[in-house]
């Protein structure tokens, strides 16, 4: 392994050089601003010659790549102690410094590099300023530095008095020292690109024929994604695991994934036809074997747009076409072929499982596509009160006994009732409209009432003498919960930084590598089309799809009726905020215009 390439820049005095010469294992090259005319750090020259170390002088930070041959512009690791613009500049005049130099940066920092900022305490306008500075006063250093791709996934104290003969000076461009009681060192590390989400196609085969189907813009990042997979790693397969293993303790299990289709053709009884992703199929040609070995149910990935764009408004419209289909929004159905199918089996419990998807409003825990964890068995009329109980018991024993992350919730079975149905999440809500519920399965982990699963009985589908038990778990929220993960996000991130927290059949307390993302704010108002109700998820798709989950929030902020006229008149704000990507201000307002013209577009409304 080779030496590890350290960048300083901004040296005043040297003293913070001169503390890190001679580590084992590193390279350091100091510069400064200023010339060596007016630097005069002879006496120290000795102790960098012997260390190894270079010094450069007249090195402006927002140009590092003019000053270091392409061969040896990759540093392991960028200081940048107390930059300032010198003498009384202003905070603005100070962020486009910062600016500068993080996009300089960028240009001579390894692949897995990292970038030390430390500033006083209440520059960089994060929470971890004590006392925090109001946003447009500070250096909105996190603001500044997604600019440039990074995201700040470390903030420590900055101890001076630890330094070993460090000494801070240039107080105003003079050779004074400054107060650096509180002062922050500010950790950035590159982000993943954002995704380019082009239109994408999924072919499977359903019912012996090969078809291909148009992916929602909104899912092309989550199909295909393999959460659940053998190989996988992933929180959410090893939460599911740990559920099978423990149920398998108390009952016979038999379990079903693989061969389940992504597909559900029809409406769902009780289920708003808004709420789902509509698709048309269309015949294709016979895929590849390379292309059938890596589908999920069989479904293979490839881009190609030539399919119907307005299945949603037909549906809206009441066109039903015999070839619509809808992306599989529960494994219930599947459940029930299975039992009418006669492959259902009296005592044992069926257990399937994968993802679902549905539409729905942004909230921090609405999910347009989760794992699906769905549990099946028929036990004796007047029994079944029992063995609810014993099965909720089973999996509160199961989610206490993974408690190596430190966070146990207490798992609850509540009776359901019209009014508990819209106070708990939208997983809950969703699922009261398939059938009737009885039980919701909830937490006390936040937001509180938390609903990770529900409980169903149907007294028709066997015999007189059976009743079919049904649970339905949501893998991701449970996830979510185990490992103090607070945005469901999060788990569908490309960042191998998420993965890499989580070893093979373990759960442990998420450590998020992107600290206070920087968030935006842009208000759009409209006039509605005259007489028609206004579709309030579909316009929520829309900014998922649009900004690739980076909308956290929307709220009516005023509705207006003009007189006269009858005209209906909405104005809504939205939050942009990635919670794993460097989302700058320019990205997310390029956002926005194109959610504009999406609505616009889609939903017909006239924009003000």
């Amino acid at each position: 392994m080779g030496l590890r390439r350290i960048l300083l820049l901004g040296e005043g005095n040297f003293s913070f050089a001169a503390s890190l010469c001679g580590a084992a294992g590193t390279h350091v090259v100091a510069t400064c601003y200023e010339s060596e005319e007016v630097i005069n750090i002879r006496p120290l020259f000795l102790s960098f010659a012997i260390a190894g170390a270079e010094v450069v002088f007249s090195v402006d930070c927002t140009k590092l790549k003019d000053y270091f041959l392409a061969g040896k512009r990759e540093f392991d690791c960028i200081y940048f102690n107390f930059p300032h613009c010198g003498r009384k500049a202003g905070v603005v005049k100070n962020r486009e410094l910062l600016a500068h130099f993080f996009h300089s940066s960028a240009e001579v920092l390894a692949e897995e590099g990292e970038i030390h900022v430390a500033l006083c305490n209440g520059q960089g306008g994060t929470p971890a300023d004590q006392p925090r500075r109001e946003w447009h006063n500070s250096w909105q250093i996190v603001a500044v530095a997604a600019g440039a791709g990074f995201i700040l996934s470390d903030v420590h104290p900055f101890k001076a008095e630890t330094i070993h003969g460090y000494k801070c000076t240039g107080y105003r461009s003079q050779d004074k020292s400054f107060c650096v009681e509180g002062a922050l060192n500010h950790v950035f590390t590159r982000s993943t690109p954002l995704l380019c989400l082009t239109p994408m196609s999924c072919r499977i085969q359903l019912e012996s024929q090969n078809i291909s189907f148009q992916v929602p813009q909104v899912l092309v990042d989550k199909i295909n994604r393999g959460f659940l997979a053998p190989n996988s790693n992933h929180p959410v397969r090893t939460v599911k695991e740990k559920l099978t293993a423990g149920l398998s303790q108390a009952f016979p299990l038999q379990s079903t994934d693989s061969c389940l289709s992504l597909l559900h053709q029809s409406h769902l009884h009780g289920v708003c036809p808004s709420r789902v992703f509509w698709i048309t199929l269309s015949p294709e040609e016979t895929p590849s074997t390379e292309e059938m070995s890596h589908g999920l149910a069989n479904a293979v990935l490839f881009s190609r747009v030539d399919f119907c764009q307005d299945t949603d408004k037909n549906v809206q419209e009441g066109r039903h076409s015999p070839k619509q289909f809808c992306l599989r929004p529960s494994l219930l159905p599947h459940a029930r072929a299975i039992i009418q199918e006669g492959a259902f089996l009296p005592g044992t419990l069926h257990v399937l499982s994968g993802p679902v998807f549905r539409k729905c409003r942004i909230t921090p825990h609405s999910l347009p596509v989760f794992h699906e964890m769905l549990i099946v068995f028929a036990v004796n009329r007047g029994t079944e009160s029992s063995c609810i109980q014993m099965l909720v018991n089973n999996i509160k024993t199961t989610i206490h006994s993974l408690h190596q992350t430190g966070i146990n919730p207490n798992v609850s079975l509540q009776e359901a009732t019209s009014s508990e149905t819209t106070e708990l999440n939208d997983f809950a809500a969703f699922e009261s409209q398939l059938s009737k519920t009885q039980y919701f399965i909830c937490t006390d982990m936040d937001p509180p009432g938390s609903c990770v699963g529900i409980l169903r009985t149907s007294h028709e589908l066997i015999s007189s003498e059976l009743v079919v038990v049904f649970a339905s778990l949501n893998l991701d929220l449970l996830a979510m919960l185990l490992c103090g993960i607070s945005d469901w996000r999060m788990l569908w991130t490309w960042d191998t930084r998420f993965l890499q927290q989580f070893p093979r059949g373990e759960l442990r307390l998420f450590k998020s590598f992107s600290l206070y993302p920087p968030s935006y704010v842009h208000d759009v108002s409209f006039w509605v089309p005259h007489g028609e109700p206004f579709d309030e998820v579909a316009f929520h798709t829309i900014a998922r799809g649009v900004s690739g989950e980076m909308v956290i929030s929307i709220q009516l902020r005023d509705a207006f009726q003009q007189p006269g006229t009858g005209r209906s008149s909405l104005c809504y704000r939205l939050t942009f905020q990635s919670c794993d990507r460097a989302l700058s201000c320019r990205e997310a307002a390029e956002m926005q215009l194109r959610f504009r013209e999406e609505i616009h577009q889609h939903l017909g409304v006239t924009l003000r």
